[in-house]
């Protein structure tokens, strides 16, 4: 994120509650709302083409390394949300990440 960009770091945290807690935060619905709520700010097309943030769409990261950038955030580029979302939430954020095809394959 770049000097004199508002982050929505304040503003997640209640929806990302709201949005796991719906069904316990385990389900793919959940996880791309949670997604959408959280991430999609920065990360256009639900993580699939770059915006404010990254491509995530075949990220090379690993699941580690995204855990942790969600967690701890990048300095200058993305806050972290390690004090607004679970752990629980985390990975299912990851996991959706996974699971991101291109919008004209069949999901």
């Amino acid at each position: 994120m770049q000097s004199g960009q508002h982050a929505p770091a304040a503003d997640p945290a209640p929806a990302a509650t709201t949005a796991a807690s719906a069904s316990g935060g385990s389900t793919t619905a959940d996880a791309k709302q949670l997604f959408a709520n959280v991430c999609g700010w920065c990360h256009s097309s639900g993580g699939r083409e770059a915006g404010k943030g990254p491509k995530l769409m075949g990220s090379p990261l690993t699941d580690s390394e995204l855990i942790y950038r969600i967690k701890m955030g990048k300095t200058g580029q993305m806050p972290g949300f390690g004090s607004a979302l679970t752990e629980q939430q985390i990975v299912a954020v990851v996991s959706y990440i996974r699971s991101l095809k291109p919008e004209s394959a069949p999901q």
